[in-house]
């Protein structure tokens, strides 16, 4: 661990003395949402300060069994534990470096997945269908709720564009990564003479806010329209306009639901996922202004971003933004989307890493 990390361990000790000063404050204790952010606060510093004294003593121990090396009889017992102790601080230290990455204040928050079907017509709408199995099999290995908001189906099967929320433990933080351009590469079903074809998706991974950071939506500034639901449903979907479609004026952003019956909680679901949209589109120009977007290992976030190719014929999925290449497509269509999570986040934490070390 470098001299600049400790440093920073060093002022985390300073910082939970600090905290523990202002809960004892019968002012703060009064503030619910104050009091609320430093017991977070807490537990994330006291679970690095646990961490940063246990490194330390395991530091001196292994100082320790190393100079008991010249001792005969206790040359056993020394290698004994400088193994453990070396094992032990390759762990704590590879655990305190992520705790000291700058976390993104939405990576708790559950999320909004969309899909749109780009170039290739209606083979791309067909990958649409696939990509989206592919993230509900994903959610569902891990213990994720998955609920589609809005769906456009395609003539041939598949989307032109699907909405899904999924909720559940940090689905945010696994999924932010997924947003960009996705191509394709295989023989369409409609492809009589056997030929490649090249066909794209867009993702976007929106975070959900909670009720406190929700955008306030001027009703002036909404055009709210009804209309019958099409699609599976049985007949008394198509009876009733209970379908909603919401337009933010300002923007031109759009929303739809049809997934209910009722037009009353379609038009609550259609409006969530418009404030996400705004939501994200006012992140992404701060972003913008701050940093121009971060153009680092994991890309700026740009929709048009070309992220990810899924080549059929080789059984081959390669990231572009960190050179990761895996030749297990079929089980990463089927949901399997460890590796390629795992890959990218371990790629962002070093990057934040080097920044660390290069404002330090």
């Amino acid at each position: 661990m470098t001299p600049f990390l400790r440093l920073q361990l060093d002022r985390q000790l300073v910082r939970l003395s600090e905290i523990d000063a202002a809960l004892a404050d019968p002012q703060v204790v009064s503030d619910i949402s104050r009091l609320r952010a430093l017991n977070r606060e807490h537990a994330r510093v006291s679970g690095l300060t646990e961490r940063w004294t246990r490194l330390q003593q395991r530091e001196r121990d292994l100082a320790e069994a190393r100079q008991m090396l010249d001792d005969p009889e206790m040359a056993d017992m020394a290698s004994d534990e400088i193994a453990a102790a070396e094992s032990d601080i390759a762990t704590i230290d590879a655990a305190l470096q992520t705790a000291l990455l700058p976390r993104d204040a939405d990576d708790d928050r559950n999320a909004f997945l969309e899909i749109r079907a780009g170039t290739g017509g209606d083979e791309s709408a067909l990958f649409a269908g696939d990509l989206l199995r592919m993230y509900l099999r994903h959610a569902e290995r891990q213990g994720w709720k998955t609920e589609i908001m809005s769906a456009s189906d395609s003539d041939l099967g598949g989307y032109k564009e699907v909405v899904v929320r999924i909720e559940g433990e940090a689905v945010y933080e696994a999924l932010k990564f997924e947003s960009g351009g996705h191509r394709v590469q295989r023989v369409p079903a409609t492809e009589t003479q056997g030929r490649i074809h090249t066909s794209a998706c867009t993702v976007a991974v929106l975070p959900e806010p909670d009720e406190a950071e929700e955008v306030t939506l001027n009703p002036a500034d909404l055009r709210i329209d009804t209309y019958r639901a099409s699609g599976a449903g049985g007949q008394h979907i198509n009876k009733t306009d209970s379908a909603v479609r919401v337009t933010h004026i300002p923007t031109g952003l759009v929303a739809e639901c049809q997934d209910d019956r009722s037009q009353h909680r379609n038009k609550a679901k259609a409006l969530a996922v418009l404030g996400a949209r705004l939501r994200d589109k006012d992140r992404l120009e701060r972003q913008a202004r701050d940093a121009a977007t971060r153009k680092g290992l994991i890309g700026s976030g740009d929709r048009s971003d070309r992220i990810r190719t899924y080549n059929f014929p080789q059984g081959r999925l390669t990231d572009h933004r960190i050179n990761l290449t895996l030749y297990k497509l079929g089980a990463v269509m089927e949901g399997e989307l460890d590796d390629v999570i795992a890959a990218l986040k371990a790629a962002r934490a070093a990057e934040l890493l080097a920044e660390m070390e290069a404002q330090g």
